[in-house]
C-alpha cells in the first residue's frame, strides 16, 4: 500500500509539474499578447504564486518520491532512463529558476506601469523574450521525463 501511495504521489507530482507549467505559460501569453498593464500585472501575481505553491512543492518531492520508488523497486538511480531522467530533471530545474525570477520581475514591472499610468518598458518585453526561449527546453525536458517514465527505454547504465 505503501508503494501505491507513493507511485500516486509521484504521477500527481508529475501531472502538476506538466500541468502547471503548461498553464503558466499560456495564461502568461495570453496576457502579454493583449498588452494591458492591468491584466499582466495580475495574471503574474497568480502565475508567481502558483509556481510557489504548486510547482515549487512538486519540484520539491518528485525526487524524493522517484528515488524512493526505484530503489524500492530494485533500481538504481544509474540505470540508463533514470540517470537520463535525472539529468533532464535538473536541465528542467536550470530553466525554471531564472524562469521564476524573470516573472517576478515582469510582476513587478506591470505593476509599476499600473501605478504611474505608463505603458510597460522595454526591460519588460525583454524579460518576456527570454522568459519565453527559456519555456522550450524546459517544457521539453519534461515531457522528454515523461516519456522516459512510461517507456523506460534501455539506455545503457550511467553507473
Amino acid at each position: 500500500m505503501l508503494y501505491f501511495l507513493v507511485k500516486m504521489a509521484h504521477i500527481i507530482g508529475a501531472a502538476v509539474l506538466l500541468g502547471t507549467g503548461a498553464g503558466i505559460a499560456f495564461f502568461m501569453l495570453v496576457a502579454h499578447l493583449r498588452g494591458d498593464p492591468r491584466e499582466i500585472a495580475g495574471v503574474a501575481r497568480t502565475v508567481v504564486l502558483a509556481d510557489f505553491l504548486f510547482t515549487a512543492s512538486a519540484v520539491i518531492l518528485q525526487p524524493i518520491t522517484g528515488t524512493w520508488l526505484a530503489w524500492s523497486s530494485g533500481y538504481s538511480l544509474g540505470d540508463g532512463w533514470i540517470a537520463a531522467s535525472i539529468a533532464l530533471y535538473l536541465v528542467t530545474g536550470a530553466f525554471w529558476l531564472p524562469v521564476v525570477w524573470m516573472q517576478m520581475q515582469m510582476r513587478d514591472l506591470a505593476v509599476a506601469a499600473v501605478a504611474s499610468n505608463s505603458e510597460l518598458p522595454a526591460r519588460y518585453h525583454q524579460l518576456f523574450r527570454w522568459w519565453f526561449a527559456f519555456g522550450f527546453p524546459a517544457f521539453a525536458a519534461v515531457l522528454i521525463i515523461f516519456w522516459l517514465m512510461i517507456a523506460r527505454p534501455a539506455i545503457p547504465y550511467w553507473d
